[in-house]
């Protein structure tokens, strides 16, 4: 009997280290005409000039949507019109062009969402992305 429970266990065992399947692949893919894809899980890319970067920003529970994410140097990162800019609700979407070598940081903000009348906390949400363009 406790052969067979021992047996039991090994198998179970043997059969759920089996169903490991490693990492997941990043969840988030280029989208059309873009090179890169950044998210608010991403703190920085390095591109290359002429290529084209996607923001993707989900709103953060009980806050409001972020704000349009800027480029801190539109010399080096341009915004351009992203052309698949219809979000949905919660998501904030932004597009640059690496414009030539050097270095810039995409911001955006959100803050709290408060019903009116009441008390609302001061504090802000900030997303910052580093961008390296290379030549």
């Amino acid at each position: 009997m406790k052969r067979s429970v021992f047996a039991a266990a090994i198998g179970l065992l043997l059969s759920g280290c089996g169903a490991y399947a490693g990492p997941a692949a990043p969840s988030h893919s280029p989208g059309a005409g873009f090179d890169l894809v950044a998210t608010d899980t991403d703190h920085a890319v390095t591109m290359r000039s002429g290529q084209r970067l996607e923001v993707v920003l989900h709103a953060p529970n009980g806050m409001n949507n972020w704000t349009h994410p800027q480029s801190s140097d539109t010399s080096v990162l341009a915004p351009i019109v992203d052309p698949a800019a219809t979000a949905a609700r919660g998501v904030t979407l932004a597009a640059f062009q690496a414009v030539k070598p050097g270095q810039a940081d995409v911001t955006a903000n959100a803050s709290p969402m408060c019903s009116p009348g009441s008390a609302c906390p001061m504090y802000l949400a900030v997303y910052s992305l580093k961008v390296t363009v290379k030549p």
